[in-house]
């Protein structure tokens, strides 16, 4: 008996989406709850998932415009009998040669399903990025197997119990939480204990194959991070950590010795190397990361739903260098940080925020939401892309706080070892693109902030002081905000404050 798949209602105005990609193939065997199809209307992705087991059979194509409650695939009965049929044959054949084989199913017991963890209120589906573990790899217990991310931060999903994984989901799977990724079936320990008392020829190859599938050329995470950014392949690293494992330290000198092989070639045939090099016209694609793309839809989103506007101010930087240069020496020695600009750049923020609360304010439906405390975001280059970590409470932060806050939470960022906790619920965001060079820029709104400070590099210009023309340090500033709880009133007055306190620090510590 077949039972028919159909787009199910995926929202209140919503009547067609499209068929964006069939994660399993027509003909495969499926399990109850499997995801199946990527499904795409206008405003989000969603999944479509087996409702019980057996073969699929596709009645659509990648593509198509489906109108709701349409049937895309069946679900013919038989696949139980027709996957337990081989099992038998592959164990009599594999019986002779490998008692381990027949061993394992007897101590392991029940498979254990492995699924997307719950990993924040908000958050619906994450992407498998990378599995750091492989399909039939013995795993132990609370080791990590594999990568997900979210649109704000990177998770490891670890195995609850020892044994021997089996992978579901692809790498660049997007998965629904709650999703099955893998199961675990039999014990690791008691996997690789008969190869002790097998005769000599599986003892000798067993201890080999259970290196390898334990750690030997396995990157770990961080090692893995590095050698795809250098685009080395682990298995050209050789592991130095437990078992083969290729660590941070083994990534780091993989990627200073990955030039010297390319030099040969370009050595031995200088007069082919040089034409070919005047003359490519080459072009490289790289698909976009989740956090990219995530970024990409926010960033627009927030173009299209509200009404943004910039304005500008200058601020002269001298009075906080001349601050900073008196005294960085002995905060440096008392507090173990260094003075930089941006726990100037919070304080005001936080300050300002007190007369002009709108500013940290959002929209919440037909509510407009003010807070009396500022979590300020501060925007952080990761190599996976820009975060936006959040320090709580800097209102009540002293500088000294705030610059150890920054150091924590850009570390983390760098190193992608964020939580989510740590990401989410900003009221205001300061944005720093003067450490490129950037001299003036109009930074996009943090949704669902209402506005975002950005900061500019520092140059010496002639400006007038008091009748005279004199070379200060300038800074430009630029607060975007939303127009719809923001007026130019509020918006402006709060830029002025902030230039205020920044061109007299002492206003900073008696709060006037």
């Amino acid at each position: 008996m077949s039972l028919e798949i159909k787009v199910p209602p995926v929202g209140e105005s919503i009547t067609e989406v499209t068929l964006a990609n069939w994660i399993k193939k027509d003909g495969d065997t499926v399990a109850m709850d499997e995801v199946i199809a990527e499904l795409e209307s206008d405003k989000a992705t969603f999944e479509l998932t087996a409702e019980k087991a057996g073969t699929l059979k596709t009645l659509v194509n990648v593509g198509d415009v489906i109108a709701i409650g349409t049937a895309v695939a069946s679900i013919e009965d038989g696949n139980a009998p027709a996957a337990a049929a081989p099992a038998p044959a592959a164990q009599a054949d594999a019986a002779p040669a490998a008692p381990v084989a027949a061993a394992a199913p007897s101590t392991g017991g029940a498979a254990s399903a492995i699924k997307v963890p719950p990993v924040g209120e908000s958050i619906t589906e994450v992407t498998l990025s990378r599995w750091l573990k492989k399909n039939g790899e013995t795993v132990a217990m609370d080791e990590a197997i594999a990568e997900l991310e979210s649109d704000k931060a990177t998770f490891e999903l670890t195995a609850d119990k020892a044994g021997v994984l089996t992978t579901i989901a692809n790498e660049g799977d997007v998965l629904a939480i709650g999703a099955e990724v893998a199961s675990i079936s039999g014990s690791g320990a008691a996997a690789v204990a008969p190869a002790a008392t097998a005769p000599a020829p599986a003892a000798a190859s067993a201890p080999v194959i259970a290196d390898k599938n334990y750690a030997s050329g396995t990157p770990s995470p961080a090692a893995g991070k590095i050698l795809a950014e250098k685009g080395i392949d682990a298995s050209a690293v050789n592991g130095s950590g437990v078992n083969g494992r290729i660590t941070k330290e083994d990534a780091v000198q993989a990627k200073a010795a990955a030039p010297a092989p390319a030099a040969k070639p370009a050595a031995a045939a200088p007069a082919a190397a040089a034409p070919a090099k005047a003359g490519a016209r080459d072009e490289r694609r790289e698909k976009m990361s989740p956090l990219r793309k995530t970024v990409a839809k926010r960033l627009v989103t927030v173009k299209n739903e509200t009404a943004m506007l910039t304005t500008f101010n200058e601020v002269d930087m001298q009075p906080i260098m001349e601050l900073r240069g008196k005294y960085k020496d002995k905060f440096k020695e008392k507090h173990g940080v260094g003075l930089g600009f941006m726990s100037f750049f919070t304080k005001a923020v936080t300050e300002a925020l007190k007369d002009w609360p709108a500013v940290g304010a959002r929209i919440e439906g037909e509510e407009v939401v003010y807070s009396n405390f500022a979590d300020i975001s501060i925007a952080v280059s990761a190599p996976k892309g820009l975060v936006v970590p959040v320090i709580r409470n800097a209102d009540s932060m002293s500088l000294a706080e705030i610059e150890k806050a920054i150091i924590t939470l850009a570390g983390k960022a760098r190193e992608s070892k964020l939580t989510l906790d740590e990401m989410t619920g900003g009221t205001f965001t300061i944005t720093n693109g003067g450490v490129f060079g950037s001299m003036l820029s109009t930074p996009i709104i943090n949704s669902p902030q209402s506005a975002i400070l950005g900061m500019h590099n520092i140059i010496e210009r002639p400006v007038a002081v008091n009748g005279q023309v004199v070379i200060r340090p300038m800074m430009y500033l630029a607060l975007s905000y939303d127009h719809r709880i923001i007026d130019g009133r509020e918006s402006v007055s709060f830029l002025v404050r902030v230039k205020q306190l920044l061109e007299d620090p002492a206003r900073l510590l008696l709060g006037v």
